[in-house]
């Protein structure tokens, strides 16, 4: 019976908690004729965010589809750094 009570609050509590915070990038890419740079801030899968190595394939493959050619992945971070890069984002803040 006890363990039955233990189990029951132990999910109770596991639902209770609040949802993952996200994982985000921030990154400098370019294009080429004419030269074009930007920098910018990418929400990433979990398996993304192991490493710079992950983030760097995820980010090459969505930011490619519009001849974009990735140049340094910056930093991987947690929800709370996205509000200090909003700005400098410009439009791409979570554009990919």
């Amino acid at each position: 019976m006890k363990k039955r009570i233990f189990l029951i609050l132990g999910l109770t509590m596991l639902t209770a908690l609040p949802a993952q915070a996200g994982c985000f990038a921030d990154y400098k890419a370019k294009q080429d004729s004419p030269l074009r740079l930007h920098y910018g801030v990418i929400e990433l899968p979990d398996a993304a965010c192991a490493s710079r190595a992950a983030a760097k394939q995820e980010i090459e493959r969505r930011i490619s589809r519009d001849r974009w050619k990735l140049l340094n992945v910056m930093s991987v971070f947690a929800q709370d750094g996205l509000a200090e890069r909003k700005d400098s984002a410009g439009q791409f803040f979570l554009k990919y």
